[in-house]
């Protein structure tokens, strides 16, 4: 049974999930232009877009289980909700240029990734389909109550953790190929402070649970290193709402 039942969209680390999604939802233009090719650079590390966030606190803060009252599944239950919401929302804003003619595979950096059915199937699909898949099956994770309960005195089932270890995996390859494929797009909406904040946050708490193991996320060491570092107070570089 559980101590003490956190409402899911209520965590301490709210500050930073509103101002993201609140912007997110708020960003109806998209650039103008066909959809670039794959950058071979990767544009997402130069200095001007790394400062750009818009917090600027210490993000493990906001991570650490608060209370010794507040059950550790119930808080990775909050956390990966709310991450799935975010997620998807920030990739919802360049989706229309995530189409199967300009992401033929889901890509990052030098990865391909590929989906496995529940017979275990290999298939290799594009960007869109492989994201659909990922934004189906973890819906239907997060509102099976009998895997994220929402009762209070409902027991969390015994492959809870490795579950969520499988969604926080699948989200960050989303957040990946949003970087690799997508960041010209995501500047010119002016959103690339609220994807390094999502991004940095979502890292600083797979690893503070070690939800995700480090050979997947090895691909974006370079940008984790960056972003999850605390900024210099004379480098802070907040984003305004539009």
């Amino acid at each position: 049974m559980h101590s003490q039942k956190t409402p899911r969209s209520g965590l301490s680390c709210k500050m930073v999930l509103q101002a993201v999604g609140k912007v997110l939802r708020k960003s109806k233009t998209k650039p103008n232009g066909k959809k670039a090719p794959a950058e071979e650079k990767k544009h997402y590390m130069e200095p001007e877009y790394t400062k750009v966030r818009v917090v600027d606190f210490d993000l493990k803060d906001l991570v650490s289980l608060p209370t010794k009252e507040i059950d550790l599944n119930e808080w990775l239950a909050n956390n990966t909700t709310t991450f799935f919401n975010l997620i998807n929302l920030q990739y919802s804003t360049i989706s229309e240029f995530c189409t199967g003619d300009t992401c033929q595979a889901m890509t990052a950096c030098n990865t391909i990734y590929y989906w496995y059915d529940e017979r275990g199937k290999k298939m290799k699909c594009t960007a869109p389909q492989y994201v659909d898949l990922v934004m189906t099956s973890v819906q239907k994770l997060v509102t099976d109550e009998e895997i994220f309960p929402t009762k209070y005195g409902k027991d969390f089932p015994n492959s809870f953790e490795s579950l969520v270890k499988k969604v926080c995996r699948y989200l960050f390859h989303v957040l990946a190929h949003i970087y690799w494929a997508h960041f010209k797009e995501t500047v010119a909406l002016e959103l690339q402070g609220h994807l390094n904040t999502l991004y940095a946050h979502f890292i600083v708490f797979v690893r503070e649970f070690n939800l995700v193991e480090p050979k997947e996320t090895c691909i974006m060491d370079d940008l984790s290193e960056v972003l999850c570092a605390p900024l210099p107070p004379h480098t802070h570089n907040h984003v305004t709402e539009r």
